[in-house]
């Protein structure tokens, strides 16, 4: 690709599909996440990040070399290789004696960074320690966040968020049920997040709607909280927009409740039950003694020719 004055000209095909593949569109790519380790990394650190690649394939890529870098002093170096692998969420584990056993969960924005996360592991179980079945590859899971302070406090609330963006996998429009074997369930307390990874399993119930049941499968992490950085209102707002051509056109007198059932309300006009036109049937007629008394008039009988 040559470039010319700031505009970056393609020179073959291929190149020219991939600016194509990286120009802003209405319905975005599914957001993939870059797993580094830093310039220093624990065994503990190390096999967190496996197993949490594990859970994000194939939506993830794990750099397995190290990248001397600190997130929180410097976010160039993560920017450059978010730009690079087109990917819009990122973890990064560390190991230091200030810090030790650290990660740190971010996002974002325009290829800079939006939120970013660190905490610190406490305690791990990791998915081989655990000999359970394991889900299979590319699994949606379902998310459960357990506590007050995901609802209370403004960072546990931006953190609920960057953890469902991170492991809530790419949109579907329809699940099928037997696809719904995995949780992971978020737990806050005390100023830790307890994280949880179970399987779900199917049981015999004797009637439609199976028993379920739920088989942990690792990994098990216990995290602390340590350091955040959010980002401001304006910005967070500038990210949350959405184009015009994605937002639903509001429809009259059409509404929709939590679980995204359509409800819609009829306006009719008054009707007269006397014109109604029913079923013609012969037991439904009328006498002519009632039709008589109706319009108020009597008919002589007829006379036959032998009177006359």
């Amino acid at each position: 690709m040559a470039q010319t004055g700031g505009v970056v000209k393609p020179k073959t095909k291929r190149s020219k599909r991939f600016l194509q593949n990286r120009e802003p569109k209405l319905t975005e790519n599914w957001k993939n996440t870059m797993i580094m380790k830093g310039g220093n990394t624990s065994e503990t650190v190390t096999h967190a990040l496996k197993d949490i690649y594990a859970l994000k394939k194939p939506n993830a890529v794990l750099y397995k070399k190290k990248n001397i870098m600190r997130p929180f002093e410097d976010s160039t170096s993560m920017e450059f290789f978010s730009k690079k692998s087109d990917c819009s969420l990122f973890l990064f584990g560390s190991h230091n004696k200030k810090r030790p056993n650290n990660l740190v969960f971010g996002r974002m924005f325009d290829f800079h960074v939006l939120d970013m996360f660190e905490l610190g592991i406490e305690k791990f179980t990791s998915l081989i320690d655990i000999k359970n079945a394991k889900c299979a590859e590319g699994t949606k899971p379902m998310l459960v966040f357990a506590g007050e302070q995901f609802e209370t406090d403004k960072e546990y609330t931006r953190l609920r968020s960057v953890l469902t963006d991170f492991f809530r996998g790419p949109c579907v429009p329809a699940v099928r049920l037997a696809g719904l074997d995995h949780v992971l369930h978020f737990t806050a307390l005390d100023g830790k997040i307890y994280l949880r990874s179970y399987r779900v399993l199917l049981k015999k119930s004797g009637c439609r709607t199976p028993r379920i049941e739920l088989e942990e499968m690792g990994p098990s992490l216990d995290l602390v909280v340590r350091r955040t950085h959010l980002a401001s209102d304006d910005l967070y707002r500038t990210a949350l927009r959405q184009p015009k051509g994605v937002k639903p056109k509001k429809k009259k007198n059409i509404s929709h409740d939590t679980f995204g059932t359509k409800y819609g309300r009829l306006h009719m006009q008054k009707q007269d039950l006397s014109k109604l036109q029913t079923r013609k049937m012969k037991g439904l007629r009328k006498r002519r003694g009632e039709v008589a008394m109706e319009t108020g008039k009597t008919r002589s009988p007829k006379r036959s020719k032998t009177q006359e």
